[in-house]
C-alpha cells in the first residue's frame, strides 16, 4: 500500500493540485469531512452520550464556578448531563428545556434530591424566584435573536456561565465557509463565534465579561448583568 501511494497516488495528487480540477476535488473532500465527523461522533457515543463530554471534560468549567451554597439554573439543559454533575457541588440545580424528549432522558438518569427538571421556555417560565448562577452550555448558537434572549434572562441570576463554539476553531471551517460548503458543527447553529463577535454580542445585551478563556475551539465565559 505504501508503494502504491508513493508511485501512483501522490504523483497524481500533485498534478491535480496544480490543475483546474483542484477545486472540483477539494469541495467533495470538505463535504465528506462533515459526513465523516457525524458518523465518528455517532459510533463514538456511549449510551447516547457524545464523547466530547468525557474527552474535553468541559463540565469542570461549570463545577469550578459554582459554590456549595449556590442555586443554579441550567437553561437549555438538554439531557441534563451538565446539571447532574453540577448538582454534586451546588445546593440546588434546576434544569429547563423546551424538549420533552431530552427531559425524559434527563429524568431517567436523575438521582440527586437537589436536582429538578422542568419543561418550558426560560424567557417566559415563571420560576417565582431568582438564582445565584445560570448556565448556558451550547445554547446561544441555536438562537436567532440572541441579544433579545439574553435581555429576557438577565434578571434570572447574578452570574452567568456561558459556553459557545467558535468559527475560527481551526482553518478548515473558514475554508469551507469561503467555498460555500456547510461549515457549522451542527446545521441547527445560527452562528459560530469569533471572540470579537461574542464580546460584542454580550456587550449589546448589557453583560459584563468577568473571565473568558478558549479551549478545544470553544469560548468559556463568566459574565454578569451590567
Amino acid at each position: 500500500m505504501t508503494n502504491l501511494r508513493q508511485q501512483l497516488i501522490e504523483p497524481l495528487a500533485l498534478r491535480l493540485r496544480g490543475s483546474r480540477a483542484r477545486l472540483a476535488l477539494l469541495k467533495p473532500l470538505l463535504a465528506s469531512d462533515n459526513v465523516l465527523r457525524r458518523w465518528i461522533a455517532f459510533f463514538a457515543s456511549e449510551n447516547a452520550l457524545h464523547p466530547k463530554h468525557r474527552l474535553m471534560n468541559y463540565h469542570q468549567f461549570f463545577i469550578d464556578n459554582v459554590r456549595p451554597a449556590d442555586t443554579v439554573l441550567d437553561i437549555g439543559c438538554g439531557g441534563g448531563h451538565v446539571a447532574i454533575d453540577v448538582a454534586q457541588t451546588a445546593k440546588e440545580v434546576v434544569g429547563i428545556d423546551i424538549s420533552g424528549r431530552y427531559l425524559a432522558a434527563a429524568r431517567r438518569y436523575r438521582s440527586q434530591p437537589n436536582l429538578t427538571f422542568v419543561q418550558g421556555d426560560a424567557t417566559t417560565y415563571r420560576f417565582g424566584r431568582t438564582f445565584d448562577v445560570a448556565i448556558l452550555s451550547n445554547v446561544l448558537e441555536h438562537l436567532i435573536d440572541r441579544v433579545g434572549f439574553l435581555h429576557h434572562i438577565r434578571p434570572l441570576a447574578r452570574l452567568f456561565l456561558i459556553r459557545v463554539p467558535m468559527l475560527d476553531r481551526d482553518w478548515i471551517p473558514l475554508l469551507k465557509k469561503e467555498l460555500g460548503i456547510e461549515y457549522r458543527l451542527d446545521p441547527t447553529h445560527t452562528i459560530e463565534y469569533t471572540e470579537r463577535d461574542f464580546r460584542a454580542e454580550l456587550d449589546s445585551a448589557a453583560f459584563i465579561i468577568a473571565k473568558l478563556s478558549i479551549r478545544f475551539g470553544e469560548i468559556y465565559c463568566v459574565a454578569h448583568p451590567r
